[in-house]
Order: C-alpha cells, then structure tokens, then sequence
C-alpha cells in the first residue's frame, strides 16, 4: 500500500484525510514561510494569491522530503518511502493575502472587514514522490491550488468578540473555520467544501493520480 505523509500539523487537515479513508504518517515541516515568500518572490517577482499557497505548500513539502533523505530520518518514515503532501491556505480579500492572524486585534479588524460579504479561500497542495522504484515511484513533483468562494455571514460587534475569545481565529487562515467554531458564521460556499477546511481531496486525487496512484489504494484495507 502506498503511504501518504502530510507535512502539516494541521488537526483539521489529518481529519480530513482519516474521514476519507487514508491514515497518513505525519511529519511537521518547520518551513519559515515569510522567508520562503521572499525567495520566491526574489525569483518570480509578486505572487498572486494562489502563487502564494502553492508557494508555500512546496516548501512544506519539500523541506520534509529533504529531511527524510538527510543523514538521521525517522526510522518508520525512511522504511515507507511516501509520498510527501504539503498543504497552505490562505484568504483572497480585496486582492490581498490574510494567513493566521497574528493576534486577537487583527482577527477582530479582520472580520470586520469580511462580514456581509465573500472571500475567496485558497489551498495550495503539492506532493513529492519519495517511493522506490520498484513500487513505481518516479521522483517526481506536482501541485495544484484549488479555490473555494466563501460567504460570511454579517455577524454583531459581540458576535465577532466572541469568537475572536474562543482563540480558534488565531489558528486558522483567514481567521475561520467551517467545519468547527466558526461553521455558524459562513453562510454558503461555491466550490469544494474540503478545500475551506485545508486539503481539497478531488484536487488531491487528481494529482495522485498523475503519479499513478489511484486513490483508493491509499485507503487501508478493512477487516471483519
């Protein structure tokens, strides 16, 4: 059976993939995303918001591929030669590029700026294929953003206070959820709903695919 590790310390990403039948390894990449911006944009000059989380999910993903194939890997993870898929969502508002909020002040500025109205969500996916050979691996790379429209609903000024106390804000891109606290406060999505929630599977099956993966030969095998 083919292994998928996910380069992300995504809770909602790990969900995601386990609902859909797939039980990655994991591996958190450490990346410093601001730095890994500034060398792509020193090469390719301004990105655009979907640049930006593709950007981002490569060198995810790469740098875990890296440290795999470094003098000292996890002994479980060296012995089953994944394929490496790393992740990054980011909010399109007005043209610009809303990550995490870096505290509670820019998540309540924030989503006084996107209530009553829509965003656009972007995750970027991008996957390294470390198997052998022999298993059909290929040392290949691939990758795909996909974008989802999201409609925020108008919440009160108490609305948005108190979510911004539950701390959940602070830990996602864009400053919401939709498939947890903040569910309540999105009023409808255009495109695919696991793309909001941070790794789009029909984007992830397509890629996959291209590496010749089928999708369901990541899910393990039943019993009884």
């Amino acid at each position: 059976m083919t292994r998928l590790l996910l380069a992300s310390a995504s809770p909602a990403r790990l969900a995601t993939l386990r609902s859909a039948g797939v039980e990655p390894l994991v591996q958190v990449s450490g990346v410093d995303e601001d730095a890994a911006l500034r060398r792509a944009e020193a090469r390719h000059g301004p990105l655009d918001p979907v640049d930006v989380a593709l950007t981002l999910a490569r060198a995810k993903a790469e740098r875990v591929a890296a440290d795999l194939a470094g003098p000292d890997p996890r002994e479980a993870l060296d012995a089953a030669r994944p394929i490496v898929l790393g992740c990054d969502s980011v909010l399109e508002l007005d043209g610009e590029v809303h990550g995490k909020p870096t505290d509670a002040h820019q998540a309540i500025t924030r989503w006084r700026r996107m209530r009553g109205r829509s965003g656009v969500l972007h995750t970027g996916h991008w996957l390294v294929d470390l198997r052998a050979p022999d298993d059909g691996g290929s040392g290949r790379q691939t990758g795909a953003t996909s974008s989802t429209t999201v409609h925020f609903a108008n919440l009160s000024e108490e609305e948005i206070e108190a979510y911004v106390d539950t701390g959940e804000p602070l830990r996602v891109a864009g400053a919401f959820t939709v498939d947890g606290l903040g569910g309540p406060y999105v009023t409808g999505i255009e495109g695919d709903y696991h793309t909001v929630v941070g790794v789009g599977l029909p984007v992830l099956r397509d890629l996959l695919a291209g590496l010749g993966v089928p999708w369901h030969t990541l899910r393990a095998p039943t019993t009884g």
